[in-house]
Formats: structure tokens, sequence, C-alpha cells
């Protein structure tokens, strides 16, 4: 029965990470075909599914790692994933006047980069138990200079998106009301881009940390 579990498992998560990779690949294309063919004003409009779907369906990997199905913490995978979830949903689809920004070509981009590579790395790994060396050297090394530029161009969207919140009533709830309780969306996004300045050092340096194991690791093996 465990083995049988086992398999299961492994046919889940390899499955999972093909069709997610396949998505994340969708988005690349399209944003590097668009960014050449007619500038970075129409990136998002030939990306907008494909990346709703690629990224809405990373929540998964919250609930993989609560139900033990990976060792990834859930500590560590939660503020990215939400983050990035904030920036699709509350963001880009919420306010289509941030959607012609330049930084949501480099956001697109280096999202789509570091994920292709990420599920290729675990879906090679679950469906034949192989872990290449260059790509566990690019899983492990390509986020130096892909985080940054995607975390900047989080922050970015997210701060060219305040004027548009600010002048709009989207999310917000004003009192009176049944339940006494007021939310301003302005200042929830203010506090939002608060959270990146603690958060993303610590993140960047977790990251290190585990390039730092992943490839001691391989030497040794």
């Amino acid at each position: 029965m465990a083995g049988f579990l086992s398999t299961l498992k492994r046919l889940y998560l390899s499955v999972y990470n093909w069709v997610v990779f396949y998505g994340w690949c969708q988005v690349l294309y399209f944003a590097l075909k668009t960014l050449i063919e007619s500038g970075h004003q129409n990136v998002y409009s030939a990306v907008e599914r494909p990346l709703q779907l690629a990224q809405t369906a990373a929540f998964m990997e919250i609930l993989h790692g609560l139900v033990g199905l990976v060792r990834s913490p859930v500590s560590a995978t939660l503020p990215q994933i939400s983050s990035r979830l904030y920036v699709t949903w509350g963001i880009l689809w919420s306010f289509p006047e941030t959607r012609t920004h330049f930084l949501v070509s480099s956001l697109v981009i280096s999202w789509s980069i570091t994920e292709i590579i990420r599920y290729s790395f675990f879906g090679l790994k679950e469906a034949f138990g192989i872990t290449p060396s260059w790509l566990l050297w690019l899983r492990y090394s390509t986020f130096l200079l892909l985080y940054p530029t995607g975390i900047t161009s989080e922050v970015g969207v997210i701060y060219i998106a305040l004027p548009y919140i600010k002048t709009s009533d989207k999310y917000c709830i004003w009192m009176p009301n049944k339940w006494n309780f007021s939310f301003d969306y302005f200042y929830a996004a203010i506090i939002a881009l608060g959270i990146y300045v603690p958060g993303s050092p610590h993140m960047y340096q977790y990251m290190l940390g585990q390039r730092k194991k992943a490839l001691s690791k391989s030497k040794k093996e």
C-alpha cells in the first residue's frame, strides 16, 4: 500500500509540475514575441490568461507543503506565492491602467524564466528521479539575478497602481455597515509595499542558504 501511495504521489507531482511548466513556457513565449513585435505596452494582454492560470496554480504548492507532499516549508512558500498572487489578481487584473508599463514585461519575464527552470527541475525529479547538474545549477543560481528584477518589478507595479487604487472604491468597505468594520484597499497596498522591505532581504538570504546547501551536496555526490 505504501508503495502504491508513493507512486501515486510521484505521478501527481510529475503531472502538476509539467502542466505548470507548459503554462510558464507559454507566458515566456508570448511575452518575448509580443515585446519584439509590438512593444511592452501589449505584453500583458498577450500573456494574461496563461499568466493567471500558471500563477494561480502555484497556490497548490502551499497545500502540498501543508499535507506533506513536498518538503518545502510553508513558511518560505507562502509569502512568495501570496505576493505573486496579489500582484497578478490584486493589481494587474484589478487595475488595468497598470498593464502597459514596461515593468510588467520585466515582471513577467523574470517570473517565467524562474518558474520554467524550477518546474522542469522538479518535473524531471518526480518523473524520472534525475536532476542534471546543469539544471541544478540553474535552479539555484538564476535567482541571483531574477529575484531582484522580479521583486523590483513587483514593487514598481504596486507603486504605479497606488494613484488608481486611491481614486477607486474597489475592494473598499466603508462604515457604517452591519459588521462595524472598514477597509481601505489603498492603505492595504501601502502595507504590502512595507512588507517587501524586510521580507525581500530575508527571502534572498534564505535562498542563498538553500543554494549553498544544494550545490555543496551536489559536489559531494
